[in-house]
């Protein structure tokens, strides 16, 4: 069998949960903004059909897509450079699932571990797509033929999956025809904890607004969230050995680095050795310069939904022009006369 050479194209995407926070922007959208300068092709999805998994008030999930997609722009990914667009409006998403739930073994999907955490001790009563939406992950991926995922580190096994799917469809069909994506994490902040416990991932369901920076926030609550984040009463020690066993030291540090663009070594250069009445109010006029012009435009771009809907259309329109033949491909490897 001839080894097939796949153009590198990356994909990724976010489900519409409302309420984005700093979290989302130096995870992800800062990210895929930055990817675009690789020339590589750029795919970039609002995952509404992920969301539905579990039960989502139906005018919020419209104006959380919006708010997204809003997100993404502000963020600086360019409608007409890379793709973006809503998964709902592209059909070869869940029909490329159901073809992968007949691939995927009911055993992966016992193994992954997000599914654990969601069902929790409830497993019995959550919804057939919470337990089988890795399968649909990897139609996501696979749809496009893409190489590369961008993701934190809590989707790394669903990658992981989405590889074994493909490695198994092509050995099951005798076709080189899906490629074996690869999960890229990187970066000093991929994953953003919160300012009131840094052993947590930062949230918009936390119960307390203090313990995250949403992309809404004003300068003034940036600020004084930053100002007023949990610390320890030790300096910021010179060496990112010192950080170890000092969370909410080591979250200020990686925010830092992640909105300035560099490592946290070299914040540690800076500030080792000065108490955080010195450093946080300089992450506080960081973060207030990085992310208020983001806020503004998010601000001015929802005054318009008609041409966010628009925007989501045309990029529709470009997914589905490659997502099209790889999935009519695939019928016919499986055997399907469509």
């Amino acid at each position: 069998m001839t080894e097939v050479v796949h153009t590198p194209r990356v994909f990724s995407g976010i489900q519409p949960s409302g309420n984005l926070t700093l979290g989302n922007y130096l995870g992800a959208l800062k990210r895929f903004s930055e990817s675009q300068k690789t020339g590589q092709d750029s795919i970039f999805c609002i995952v509404d059909l992920h969301a539905i998994t579990v039960w989502q008030d139906p005018d919020k999930l419209t104006r959380a897509t919006r708010e997204l997609t809003a997100g993404f722009i502000a963020a600086g990914v360019d409608p007409a450079q890379s793709i973006l667009f809503n998964q709902s409006r592209v059909v070869a998403h869940v029909q490329l699932a159901w073809i992968f739930n007949c691939v995927a073994r009911l055993g992966w999907m016992k193994r992954m571990t997000q599914f654990k955490d969601k069902a929790g001790k409830n497993s019995e009563n959550v919804s057939l797509g919470l337990f089988a939406y890795p399968a649909l992950m990897a139609a996501d991926i696979l749809a496009y033929h893409a190489t590369h995922v961008p993701v934190g580190e809590d989707q790394k096994q669903h990658v992981e999956l989405t590889r074994d799917i493909a490695i198994k469809f092509n050995n099951d069909y005798g076709a080189d025809f899906f490629p074996v994506p690869e999960p890229v994490i990187e970066g000093a902040a991929t994953r953003v904890m919160s300012l009131r416990d840094g052993s947590r991932k930062m949230s918009k369901s936390d119960p307390s607004d203090m313990a995250r920076i949403n992309l809404t926030d004003d300068a003034d609550a940036i600020s004084r969230k930053i100002r007023k984040a949990k610390t320890d009463p030790e300096p910021l020690p010179e060496t990112v050995d010192g950080l170890t066993d000092r969370p909410e030291a080591r979250n200020l540090v990686n925010i830092y680095a992640a909105l300035s663009g560099t490592s946290a070594e070299t914040v540690l250069a800076e500030y080792g050795g000065q108490q955080f009445g010195v450093f946080k109010p300089a992450l506080a006029e960081l973060a207030v310069a990085h992310l208020t012009p983001i806020s503004s435009e998010m601000s001015r771009l929802l005054q318009d939904p008609a041409e966010i809907d628009r925007i989501l259309a045309r990029g529709a329109e470009r997914a589905n022009a490659i997502a099209a033949p790889i999935l009519k491909r695939t019928y016919e490897i499986v055997g399907l006369i469509a």
